[in-house]
C-alpha cells in the first residue's frame, strides 16, 4: 500500500505540472488584456500619456511585460509558495478573493451531500429489495422526473411554493440582514437560509444516486452467495446489509468519491438564483472579466482535489473489496 501511494503521488506531481502548463497556455491564448481591463473605468478621465504610463505600470505589476515562459515560471513558483497572485477584478490578493466564497460553497455542499446520501442509500437498497413492487415503481418515476428537471425549474418551483406563496424559507443570502446574536443563533440562521438551495441540490441528485445504488444492489442480490446465505437460514437483514450491500460498494464508492470532490465546486445557477456568495459565481465573474489569476488558482486547486480523489477512490476500492489488487 505504501509503495503504491508513493508511486501515485509521483504520478500526481507529474500530472499537476503538465496540467499547469496546459491551463496557463490556454488562458494566455484567450484574447484580451487584463491590464487594460484594470484601467478601463478611469480611461476617460486620463490624458493619453498618463493612461499609457499607468498601463505600462499595470502590465509590470501583473507580470505581463515578461515573456510567457518566464510568466509561467514566476506564476507556478509563487503558487507553490502560497502566493496565488493578484486579482485584477477585485483589486486584492487572490487568496482573499476566494477564501470566503469557497467556505460558503463547502458549507452548502457538505450539508447537501450528507442529506443526499442519508436518503439515497437506504432508498436504493429498499428499491432493490422490493424490485418491481409498487414502492419501487413509484420511486423510479420520481427519480426519472427529478433527474430530468433542470435545476433552474426546481429552484423556481420551490421559491414559488416555499418562499412566496408560503413564506417558510428566505430566498437569498447567507444570514439575515442586520442579524445580531450568538454564534449558535447565527449558525441556525445560516441553516435556515441554506434550506432552499440544499433542497434544490438534493432533489436534483436523489434520482441518479438512488438508481446507482438500486442497480448495484440488484446485481449483488442476484449472486449465488446470496442464495447460499439464504439457504443456510441467515436473517434477511444480515443478508442485505452484511453480504449484498458490502459487495455492492464498489460502484457506490465511485459516486461517493466524486461527490466528495464536488464539495469544493460551486453551482453558478444555484448561487445566482439564491444569491449565495459561493465560488461558482466567483469563477464565472473571473472568466467574464478575464481575471485569470483567480481562475487559474481555482482550476489548479480543482486539479489537486481531483487527483487526490482518484487516489482515495483506488484505496477505498482495495479496502471494500480485497479482490481488487493495487498493482
Amino acid at each position: 500500500m505504501a509503495k503504491y501511494i508513493v508511486k501515485r503521488l509521483m504520478y500526481m506531481v507529474f500530472v499537476f505540472f503538465i496540467m499547469s502548463i496546459l491551463m496557463f497556455g490556454i488562458y494566455k491564448m484567450v484574447p484580451g488584456d487584463p491590464a487594460r481591463l484594470l484601467l478601463e473605468g478611469s480611461k476617460a478621465s486620463m490624458k493619453p500619456e498618463v493612461y499609457e504610463m499607468q498601463y505600462q505600470q499595470a502590465r509590470e505589476r501583473l507580470g505581463l511585460d515578461k515573456p510567457i515562459p518566464v510568466q509561467y515560471v514566476v506564476w507556478i513558483t509563487n503558487m507553490l509558495q502560497g502566493d496565488f497572485g493578484y486579482s485584477s477584478n477585485y483589486r486584492k490578493d487572490v487568496i482573499d478573493v476566494v477564501a470566503e466564497p469557497l467556505r460558503n460553497t463547502i458549507q452548502l455542499n457538505v450539508l447537501a451531500i450528507i442529506v443526499v446520501f442519508v436518503i439515497t442509500i437506504p432508498l436504493g437498497i429498499m428499491c432493490a429489495v422490493k424490485k418491481r413492487s409498487t414502492f419501487d415503481n413509484v420511486i423510479q418515476v420520481f427519480s426519472v422526473v427529478g433527474y430530468s428537471l433542470p435545476t433552474i425549474i426546481i429552484s423556481l418551483v420551490l421559491i414559488c411554493f416555499l418562499a412566496v406563496k408560503t413564506p417558510i424559507f428566505p430566498v437569498s443570502g447567507v444570514n439575515s440582514v442586520g442579524f445580531s446574536g450568538t454564534a449558535i443563533q447565527k449558525f441556525f440562521d445560516m441553516l435556515w437560509h441554506m434550506a432552499l438551495p440544499v433542497l434544490v441540490i438534493v432533489l436534483g441528485s436523489i434520482g441518479s444516486i438512488t438508481r446507482y445504488v438500486r442497480a448495484a444492489m440488484i446485481e449483488s442480490l442476484s449472486m449465488d452467495y446470496i442464495r447460499t446465505a439464504r439457504s443456510k437460514g441467515v436473517r434477511e437483514r444480515v443478508v442485505i446489509y452484511s453480504h449484498a450491500f458490502r459487495n455492492a460498494l464498489l460502484p457506490i464508492v465511485t459516486i461517493v468519491t466524486g461527490w466528495i470532490v464536488s464539495v469544493f465546486s460551486g453551482s453558478v445557477i444555484i448561487e445566482t438564483i439564491f444569491l449565495w456568495p459561493g465560488i461558482g459565481k466567483v469563477l464565472y465573474d473571473g472568466l467574464m472579466q478575464q481575471d485569470f489569476m483567480v481562475v487559474l488558482a481555482m482550476q489548479m486547486f480543482y486539479v489537486i482535489i481531483a487527483l487526490l480523489g482518484n487516489l482515495l477512490m483506488d484505496i477505498a476500492y482495495c479496502m471494500v473489496d480485497p479482490r481488487v489488487k493495487l498493482d
